[in-house]
């Protein structure tokens, strides 16, 4: 068991905030649009669309996923059969006007067009991410590398155009393609995979929240995905000593729930990272800590910082 400075106890505190938070409406969550879709194959579509664009505020996310069902919803009520029957040219002008942040709709176009060459190559995203993971490995970084690196090396032509002498698109030297890689980071470039890990619980976790749709990769290979939320609760629970976000922190925070929870260390993602987004847990002062759910363990400040080695990463 993890204990803190004093003799503390973490884990029956996460134990009871995850408890409250194992509800599948406990909070309002993109994981939810998911959930309407009962069939694996449209779970897996829609969690990894959804997944990539769980950046910003979450009214807005919500929004855009939801454009982006409407999209989907545009030729039944499959989302799994448009990405299979997906043509770019023919259906590219439904994405028009579908933006979320800097990312376009052409980028979108691209990603449902990389989801479907994975689909046509390996009939399921579970199948086309096995093909990189190593059940002896010590977690998914390797997995995601390679899942990363074979995605981005699908043929993208139809949503950026012809390719160039250099094999890219011509759109990618003006930052046109830029936007579809974005859904694709890789651990190796020190990114935090923040969407990836989310998307990753979702299908391979099960709970009253996390879907388990994939049944071959391990909970205990899972990483957490990393965003502000997760960094200042983990900062105040001592649960990582990195300053910098980044793989070597999500790895880190990771190694310190795994010593409370070895075969499902990431269970607690979701209620620490909504509790983080409640502006709870001490982080107001000015409210007082008595209605703080980590009251006692929060130990902000106590343990020496050490700087990652890896570079910040876009999350």
């Amino acid at each position: 068991m993890k204990t803190l400075p004093g003799g503390s106890p973490l884990k029956p505190t996460l134990d009871r905030l995850y408890a409250d938070y194992n509800h599948a409406d406990s909070a309002t969550d993109p994981i939810q649009i998911v959930r309407r879709y009962s069939r694996p194959d449209d779970r897996e579509v829609v969690a990894f669309c959804a997944a990539s664009l769980a950046f910003g505020r979450v009214a807005s996310v919500l929004q855009s996923i939801e454009r982006l069902m409407t999209v989907f919803a545009h030729r039944g009520d499959r989302p799994a059969d448009f990405v299979r029957r997906f043509d770019p040219r023919r259906d590219a002008p439904a994405f028009k006007g579908l933006v979320h942040r800097w990312i376009r709709e052409r980028d979108l176009v691209a990603l449902v067009w990389i989801l479907k060459q994975m689909l046509d190559r390996s009939a399921t995203l579970e199948d086309f991410f096995l093909e990189g993971y190593d059940p002896a490995a010590g977690d998914v970084a390797t997995a995601l590398d390679s899942f990363s690196e074979r995605a981005m090396a699908l043929d993208l032509t139809a949503a950026y155009g012809r390719p160039t002498h250099s094999g890219q698109a011509p759109s990618t030297r003006s930052g046109q393609a830029r936007g579809v890689a974005y859904f694709f980071p890789r651990p190796s470039k020190g990114s935090a995979c923040k969407r990836l890990n989310l998307f990753l619980r979702w299908m391979v976790r099960r709970d009253a929240l996390d879907l388990g749709v994939w049944t071959r990769v391990s909970p205990s290979k899972l990483i957490v995905p990393l965003d502000t939320h997760v960094i200042r609760v983990g900062r105040c629970l001592q649960l990582t000593r990195y300053t910098s976000p980044g793989w070597a922190m999500a790895r880190d925070i990771t190694a310190s729930l795994q010593r409370i929870d070895p075969a499902d260390p990431i269970r607690y993602d979701f209620s620490i990272c909504h509790l983080g987004m409640m502006n709870a847990c001490g982080f107001s002062r000015a409210q007082g800590d008595a209605q703080c759910p980590l009251r006692g363990v929060c130990r902000p400040g106590a343990r020496k910082r050490r700087r990652s080695r890896q570079p910040s990463a876009r999350r």
